[in-house]
């Protein structure tokens, strides 16, 4: 609804662009109006009065209740029977005694003007508590870590053996990984431990946040109590969104599709804690990763991926002076992937920190 004062100001504008020259449609699409809507506006007196709907006097609809109706509405909810029953529960018990009075909405909206639209029997309203913001953005090594737990098969069926892996959000690197026999929160609460000690945390001013899912072990009291002791804040996936540890999830299809992992089994616990040091090692220190610009995990996590993407830029520059005629765009961008976002819903946080951290692309 567009006030009086608007709508004059609106329509001198209008006025003043189709004198100069512009068109009646075009100015009304500028000013964010119809033209029928101006013409209205015109016709009806629309800018000396404004907006007469408010003011309108409607007629009773004749299908409406009754007071009599109304009254026997405001009664029967305050039966003793229906006192501590919403009218989702009044209307089809009244259904079923062979009664009908009215609609569900037409009991809400009786009880509210009634005034009668508190929670009805002992339950309270529920208290909104602030929900945490489950977007988490890295721009740099220990500041966001994801961690889950696979089952790693044994040679007997039934079998199976414990992999914990923490991941560092930004490099990509694990920075933390044990296997054990069985599922347990004393495994998680001493890999947590471990790898807090390996990466320094207690000299950080700045704890990093430690995401994962809803498991019962990443969620033990244990683990809370450890993580509390460490300082680490811990995040959860939101409830029934199945993608929202993906890079977790991700690391795993990539040590389960490589091509020593067994596909029999392990034959027992040391030849899984010894496959998963060869993986852990391969992944960190020779696995080039597609979403960091091809360098290694370890590479990024050391600050050492400035200068070889830099390098690279500068290879592929020379290549292309060498022979123009094999470029016809530019070259490939070799600028450092930042920031790195964990569960992106709010585009606007994400931007002010993309805004703040990316530089130049190294594409020329």
């Amino acid at each position: 609804m567009i006030g009086l004062e608007d709508r004059q100001s609106l329509s001198r504008d209008i006025e003043t662009a189709t004198h100069a020259g512009a068109r009646l449609r075009l100015a009304c699409a500028t000013a964010g109006i119809h033209v029928r809507t101006l013409q209205r506006w015109r016709a009806e007196e629309g800018l000396t009065q404004g907006d007469r709907r408010p003011e309108a006097v409607r007629p009773r609809p004749a299908h409406a209740l009754t007071a009599e109706e109304r009254t026997q509405v405001l009664e029967v909810a305050n039966e003793a029977r229906f006192a501590a029953l919403p009218p989702a529960r009044i209307v089809p018990m009244l259904a079923d005694e062979g009664c009908y009075l009215a609609s569900e909405s037409t009991f809400h909206r009786i009880l509210r003007e009634a005034g009668q639209t508190a929670r009805r029997g002992r339950a309270k309203v529920p208290l909104a508590s602030p929900r945490p913001p489950t977007t988490h953005i890295a721009t740099a090594p220990r500041q966001v870590w994801c961690w889950d737990m696979t089952y790693l098969p044994a040679n007997v069926a039934g079998r199976w053996f414990h992999l914990y892996l923490i991941l560092d959000l930004y490099s990509r690197k694990i920075v933390g990984w044990e296997v054990h026999d069985t599922d347990a929160a004393e495994h998680a609460a001493h890999l947590v431990r471990r790898t807090a000690l390996a990466e320094g945390i207690a000299a950080l001013a700045e704890k990093p946040v430690l995401h994962g899912d809803n498991g019962a072990t990443l969620k033990a009291t244990t683990v809370l109590a450890m993580l509390h002791w460490l300082g680490i804040k811990p995040s959860y996936s939101r409830p029934r969104v199945s993608d929202d540890n993906a890079y977790a999830e991700a690391l795993f299809r990539t040590a389960k599709y490589r091509p020593e992992f067994p596909l029999r089994g392990f034959e027992d616990l040391e030849a899984a804690r010894s496959w998963a040091s060869g993986f852990v090692h391969w992944y960190n220190v020779e696995h080039r990763h597609s979403g960091i610009r091809y360098v290694s995990p370890a590479q990024r996590h050391a600050g050492e991926d400035q200068a070889i993407l830099a390098a690279r830029h500068a290879l592929y520059v020379e290549a292309r002076e060498r022979q123009p005629a094999r470029w016809s765009r530019h070259t490939r961008n070799w600028s450092p992937t930042c920031p790195v976002t964990l569960n992106p819903e709010r585009e606007s946080v994400v931007a002010t920190a993309t805004a703040k951290t990316n530089g130049q692309p190294l594409a020329a």
